[in-house]
């Protein structure tokens, strides 16, 4: 099963007839709107190839401008992250060894940098031990 948000675009003159429209459609599920002519919406799939005709029934409505897929979720992909996670040790092994010395420790981290520091400390996990 796939769910995918979408942004709707029309003119605020033709916004009460858009949002109207959307909610008697079948194809998908209104959430909100606002005064410039965005909507929020969500679509459901058995897969990418019922979401996309889906779309393109939203897409042909009276005066929508643009209806863009933002955000998508699937459930056999978070399936096998979710496998994934669940078969792999997080805990680096430096934190289960209770005779390390710490001030062997390195720290790679720092949370006001954490963006630029990101790729460095996924490098650094080459050294899974953490211990110079």
């Amino acid at each position: 099963m796939n769910v995918s948000s979408i942004v709707v675009q029309t003119v605020p003159k033709f916004l009460d007839e858009v949002v109207q429209s959307l909610k008697e459609c079948e194809v998908c599920d209104y959430h909100l709107h606002d005064k410039k002519g965005r909507i929020i919406i969500t679509i459901e799939g058995e897969d990418v190839s019922e979401e996309l005709g889906k779309l393109k029934v939203i897409e042909a409505i009276p005066h929508v401008i643009a209806a863009d897929m933002q955000m998508a979720y699937s459930e056999d992909e978070l399936d096998a992250n979710i496998k994934v996670i669940n078969e792999s040790d997080a805990v680096p092994n430096l934190l289960k060894d209770e005779n390390i010395e710490i001030d062997r420790v390195v720290y790679h981290g720092d949370l006001k940098k954490k963006d630029s520091q990101l790729q460095e400390f996924a490098k650094s996990l080459s050294n899974p031990d953490g211990v110079e």
